[in-house]
């Protein structure tokens, strides 16, 4: 597991780091099911994950009882609620595994003695959260300027593998439309 995680260190870091062996200590490996959830609406984040297999959501339920997804990652990825799991006030969201998952798992106490103990890490984290932030700004200046047949044809073209990987409904959550129009678009792509 901690290979998927020293490559992409590497990569991230342009391979200046060679501590992986030291780093370990500070992760716990975790298998979910399809469906399990790591963290419950009102929970205090308790971790950061990162993906090492599989692939993990982030959704909130809302006021009509409907799951609405505003976050994937795969393999790769890192996902958290940032606010809970740095304030430690309770969470907003869900983060579910949307199958088969594995995940490295670091608490917040051990992302700080990480830190603490390896300070170039610093910019490997500040490098993936500037990515995140890049592609949350896109995600949003798309849900605000773009039809959501367009949203779904640049999600496409950007990220061809979740197509491949998640459920249609799951997909539908992500960009704000049913499934039935999700597959209605679907369908108008193809003819």
């Amino acid at each position: 597991m901690f290979a998927t995680l020293s490559t992409h260190i590497d990569r991230m870091l342009g391979s200046s780091f060679r501590g992986i062996g030291e780093i370990e200590q500070f992760f716990v490996p975790l298998e979910l099911k399809k469906k399990e959830n790591l963290l419950v609406e009102g929970k205090i984040c308790q971790a950061n994950y990162f993906v090492v297999q599989g692939c993990l959501r982030m959704f909130f339920v809302n006021e009509k009882g409907v799951e609405q997804t505003v976050q994937f990652a795969l393999e790769n990825w890192w996902l958290s609620d940032y606010t809970s799991f740095s304030s430690g006030s309770p969470s907003g969201f869900y983060i579910q595994a949307v199958e088969k998952t594995r995940v490295l798992s670091l608490t917040h106490n051990a992302q700080e003695e990480l830190l603490k103990q390896h300070p170039q890490l610093e910019r490997y984290f500040r490098l993936v959260h500037q990515r995140a932030h890049a592609a949350a700004q896109f995600r949003i200046k798309g849900l605000y300027g773009n039809s959501r047949e367009v949203l779904y044809h640049q999600f496409v073209q950007r990220y061809p593998e979740f197509v491949q990987r998640i459920p249609q409904y799951l997909l539908a959550s992500f960009l704000g439309i049913t499934p039935e129009y999700l597959s209605e678009v679907r369908g108008r792509a193809v003819s």
